[in-house]
């Protein structure tokens, strides 16, 4: 089933590339191939070094003011939302660099819609079965892995001490965790991946799959690897559908999988 897909997926998508190739307009320098690889390696940038509440604070310290400073310093070290604050400010520069950012350069400088990048609600869940097939593979795959000093060193985001329960300020993060998928299924299978195609064809779906590769480098090797597998596969179906949503259900279902094997392991599944 697969196969029949990708290879109808190549030729929709390298047929539409070689109509745009064939075109008058395709002859002048395309500005929008440049402003999604500009935007993709500034968004990178700016998650990777704002992104850590500590250069926040050494921006601030530097351009803003020392005060200001110490009262971030206090709230992510030492108040009594230190962890989640510090969770939450790593998704708002993640939301300002996969979301806020792309949908205004699609707006106000492709003046395009939504739509055409991801959004779209038409044949949304017509492919849900190769999702549940793909859940299928991901979830032993998640507890088999769950057993590895660096899976449980690095799940949840949110750590819980031994005699911390499952708690508001807990499940207020998994919901920003949520969120966040989102934002990055957006940017990479919506902005990154039909800003190219018109270009690139069914290439554009290995484009956008090295810095969505890169983004998982912090992580233990394994997932990084089943990354590059998963940008191929999501980034096809969503050539496919046109949208973004089963790949944002698939993420979170694999998200939330890997949060609770990880507390298991841990022995911190309880309430």
């Amino acid at each position: 089933m697969l196969k029949e897909i990708a290879v109808k997926v190549f030729k929709d998508s390298e047929l539409e590339a070689e109509n745009f190739r064939n075109s008058t307009i395709s002859k002048k320098f395309d500005f929008k191939v440049l402003i999604v690889c500009v935007t993709t390696a500034l968004s990178l940038t700016l998650i990777t070094y704002l992104g850590s509440h500590n250069n926040t604070i050494y921006v601030v310290d530097t351009f803003i003011s020392n005060k200001w400073a110490l009262k971030l310093k206090y709230l992510f070290h030492a108040g009594p939302y230190a962890q989640l604050l510090r969770l939450s400010h790593w998704v708002f520069i993640l939301t300002i660099s996969y979301l806020v950012i792309p949908i205004a350069i699609i707006k106000f400088y492709f003046k395009d819609s939504l739509k055409n990048y991801g959004l779209s609600f038409q044949n949304a869940f017509k492919d849900y079965r190769l999702y549940l097939m793909m859940l299928v593979f991901m979830i032993p795959l998640v507890f088999t892995i769950s057993y590895t000093h660096s899976f449980q060193a690095k799940y949840p985001f949110y750590h819980l001490s031994s005699s911390e329960s499952i708690s508001s300020k807990f499940i207020v993060w998994e919901l920003e965790y949520f969120f966040q998928f989102f934002a990055l299924e957006f940017f990479f299978r919506g902005f990154v991946l039909h800003g190219l195609k018109h270009r690139f064809g069914f290439y554009s779906v290995f484009v956008m799959t090295i810095p969505y590769c890169m983004i998982h480098f912090a992580k233990p090797m394994p997932e990084t690897i089943a990354a590059i597998i998963a940008g191929i596969i999501l980034g096809t179906l969503s050539l496919k559908s046109k949208n973004i949503w089963l790949g944002f259900i698939i993420h979170c279902s694999v998200a939330i999988t890997m949060d609770v094997c990880a507390l298991w392991q841990k022995g911190l599944l309880h309430f």
